[in-house]
């Protein structure tokens, strides 16, 4: 059984035992948290597709950590003008493990 959530403006498709990273929430290391943006449900028998989201269905997961990414460098310049500025980014994100699906 799958099922696909909406979270962070993404969306992930999910199964119990995965381990998923997602956009930054704010939520403590070790506590549990419950997806209910349910885009569809996938069974043996079909799949349940929401009108935007599945009724009564949620993913519940364990937060395993919050963490940055690795560092990107975004570099700009213009040509012939002498103008260019070098930055680094790191994004925030939240490391899941995805205890069950309630359909």
């Amino acid at each position: 059984m799958y099922a696909i959530i909406q979270t962070g403006g993404k969306q992930y498709k999910v199964s119990a035992g995965d381990t998923v990273y997602i956009e930054k929430l704010d939520v403590e290391a070790d506590s549990e948290v419950v997806f209910d943006k349910v885009i569809a449900v996938g069974k043996d028998d079909g799949i349940a597709v929401g009108d935007p989201f599945v009724k009564g269905a949620t993913v519940t997961a364990k937060a395993v950590k919050n963490g940055k990414a690795k560092k990107i460098v975004v570099f700009t310049y213009k040509s012939k003008k002498n103008e260019k500025r070098k930055m680094g980014h790191r994004q925030p994100y939240t490391k899941v493990e995805i205890t069950a699906v309630n359909a």
